[in-house]
């Protein structure tokens, strides 16, 4: 399919890089230092302890799961508390978690195609996580990263990708949302009238049944081609 595209909106998590791998260096990390700084917290609290815990402290909070950093930090201070531990360990044990999050290992493929697709449209950071693209190191390629944190509500809250729109200065239909997830990107994207793309790098059978994306790529490599071969927006005022 080829249609002029003026933006471009992308997913962070599991669309550049895998989040598993960060996931478990999280609790390795925030483990390690609970041994050293409050062992009877880690004693209570083992890695898949902690695990449950957080989930726990997630669905009591549904209404914080546009903040995912706000959540951690309430897990964090829920296992000091029912440990006996000193709870002005919070913020300490949130930057260790926090320097983990934002050591990430990108697909092969992700860096040099982003380079290749921030060099020919404008491209937002549109996440529901909450990856900081500065210390990540790659904060230059962006116009800026939107967050389900700072902008109030997640993805596939029409919202959030509206208020991207926005500070981009397009229409709706003039900008292509990246993503891996059917739901929260496709057809999040989809409602709120953007072009939508599936990274689907697993070969994945596409499962919804309403919506379709409008492209469907393995990688960001395809995607970076595909914008090779269709005049932007801009190309054409």
């Amino acid at each position: 399919m080829s249609f002029p595209i003026r933006a471009i909106t992308l997913d962070l998590d599991d669309t550049l890089w895998p989040f598993a791998p960060i996931g478990v260096r999280i609790e390795q990390a925030l483990d390690a230092f609970l041994r050293e700084h409050s062992p009877q917290t880690a004693d209570m609290f083992p890695v898949d302890r902690m695990r449950e815990l957080r989930e726990r402290v997630f669905a009591d909070n549904a209404h914080l799961m546009h903040d995912l950093s706000a959540l951690r930090q309430l897990t964090i201070q829920q296992a000091l508390r029912d440990s006996g531990g000193d709870v002005g360990l919070v913020d300490a044990a949130f930057d260790v978690f926090y320097a983990e999050r934002n050591r990430v290992e990108y697909y092969p493929d992700s860096l040099a195609a982003l380079e290749r697709i921030a060099a020919r449209v404008p491209v937002a950071g549109l996440t529901n996580g909450n990856a900081d693209l500065e210390r990540v190191g790659i904060g230059h390629l962006f116009a800026f990263n939107l967050g389900a944190r700072e902008h109030g509500a997640a993805k596939p809250d029409a919202s959030i990708f509206h208020a991207a729109c926005s500070r981009l200065g397009c229409e709706h239909g003039d900008v292509l949302h990246v993503g891996d997830h059917i739901e929260m990107d496709v057809a999040g994207a989809a409602r709120a009238g953007l072009r939508s793309c599936w990274i689907n790098r697993e070969g994945r059978r596409w499962e919804h049944p309403e919506l379709r994306p409008d492209l469907e790529f393995d990688t960001l490599t395809a995607l970076a081609d595909w914008l090779d071969t269709v005049p932007t927006i801009a190309d054409r005022s």
